[in-house]
């Protein structure tokens, strides 16, 4: 067994841009998650049961607890780390509005990221140059087209994969 805490906590910024800290079961080495913000199938840093905890995004289970302290609800943006939410700008930081998600629509586009990213040169580079603004566009349609059925087809999206 890998020497390291079960558990894993970052700082995310939330709703009003306010940092929370986010649990989630760990996946990577202890400290590695530290050397990159983004993270490609098969990382070599991704424990051996990482890559089926992340595939099913089991990790994502202890999240629960952010959602009953309210840091986050189970449909909005995901929440980013530190960095990416000062670069929005103009009307773009409606989306830190919102509370962040365990899923939305962002994440049903994006449900296989790390794969996306494993196929490119750069992979830190397409994130940033591609997918995190595609996730804004998303995330601000998301904020000016709110609603319970909206929220309902996503939950759906996301179970389900339609």
């Amino acid at each position: 067994m890998p020497k390291g805490k079960f558990l894993y906590h970052q700082v995310r910024i939330g709703k009003d841009a306010k940092p929370f800290t986010i649990y989630k079961i760990r996946t990577m080495a202890e400290g590695a998650e530290d050397k990159n913000t983004v993270s490609v199938a098969n990382d070599e840093r991704t424990l051996p049961f990482g890559h089926w905890l992340r595939e099913s995004k089991a990790d994502t289970f202890f999240e629960l607890i952010n959602i009953l302290i309210g840091d986050m609800s189970f449909v909005g943006p995901r929440p980013d780390v530190p960095g990416y939410a000062d670069k929005l700008e103009g009307d773009d930081r409606v989306i830190l509005k919102l509370r962040p998600g365990l899923t939305g629509p962002a994440s049903i586009k994006y449900r296989h990221e790390d794969r996306i990213l494993a196929e490119q040169d750069d992979p830190q580079r397409y994130n940033d140059e591609v997918i995190w603004p595609d996730k804004v566009k998303i995330n601000k349609d998301y904020y000016e087209n709110w609603s319970v059925w909206l929220d309902v087809s996503i939950l759906w999206k996301t179970v389900f994969g339609r």
